[in-house]
């Protein structure tokens, strides 16, 4: 994207390239090496065209290689809105009132599989990281959905990195919901209901110090899962009302969206929808 010039009084003007998004605001995204001057220039002028136009939130990305802008782009008002590995994205907001520009993303979102086999035996692992590292704690396979990843394939393959197992996603038995986990944000953990594939077990060294197939009673009667408001307790009653009293959860349907291309799903109970 090439600076952009537009002509005020006869007199040619250079602005930051910039396009206009859906929120009366502007998007500058830079690609090509500038020097701090000539950027604080551009800058000051493009913001002084901007404000005169009404526009509201301004959207500067800077990718890593023009780190060097940083500290001119702050000093003129703007805020760090997130990062990612390549890109810093600095936001400002012109007019003279409450910002509605929203927050970083802040939720992350977790999965947990429940997978049986037709021995009544749950898969179990213990993992080498995290809260359960070296107590001798045997949970469900768990993860993180990666970015653009839905639900339903994001536990298939966590399931299948962790444990080697092959599965299939049944539906969302239930979430949970909790705050100030991971650099402060939220988090949502969806417990799924899969069907196995296979049953051959083969770990993931780097982050599972074992795994088995294990029957319910004995999964059920650690400790840790006997406590009425842990969440191994919920996980397993849930387990069981799903196999024993037809329990139904949420199932994924098409739906169709204006915020992306990409597939989008509804999850909800269908049977006692029907």
């Amino acid at each position: 994207m090439d600076q952009v010039t537009i002509e005020n009084c006869d007199e040619k003007v250079q602005l930051l390239p910039a396009i206009n998004d859906d929120y009366g605001g502007v998007v500058v995204e830079l690609k090509e090496h500038m020097e701090s001057d000539v950027f604080l220039t551009l800058l000051k002028t493009s913001m002084s065209q901007w404000t005169s136009q009404g526009k509201k939130g301004v959207w500067i990305k800077l990718p890593i290689h023009l780190v060097n802008l940083v500290e001119t782009t702050v000093k003129e008002g703007f805020w760090y809105h997130h990062a990612e590995r390549d890109y810093l994205m600095l936001v400002n907001w012109i007019p003279k009132t409450t910002s509605t520009i929203p927050l970083n993303a802040s939720h992350r979102v977790g999965v947990g599989a429940i997978v049986l086999n037709d021995k009544r035996e749950m898969l179990v692992v213990q993992e080498k990281s995290g809260f359960s590292r070296g107590t001798g704690i045997w949970k469900i396979p768990t993860g993180i959905v990666e970015v653009g990843e839905d639900i339903s394939e994001g536990v298939v393959r966590e399931v299948k990195e962790e444990t080697g197992i092959d599965t299939e996603f049944i539906e969302v038995l239930a979430f949970r919901q909790c705050h100030k986990v991971f650099f402060g944000k939220s988090d949502l953990f969806f417990v799924c209901m899969m069907r196995p594939l296979s049953f051959d077990i083969q770990i993931q060294e780097l982050e599972i110090e074992a795994a088995q197939w294990m029957p319910l009673e004995e999964v059920e009667a650690q400790p840790f899962a006997q406590k009425p408001d842990s969440l191994m307790n919920h996980i397993m009653k849930l387990c069981k009302a799903k196999v024993e009293k037809n329990y139904s959860g949420f199932t994924p349907h098409p739906v169709t969206s204006f915020l992306s291309d990409s597939p989008n799903y509804i999850y909800f109970n269908r049977k006692d929808l029907n």
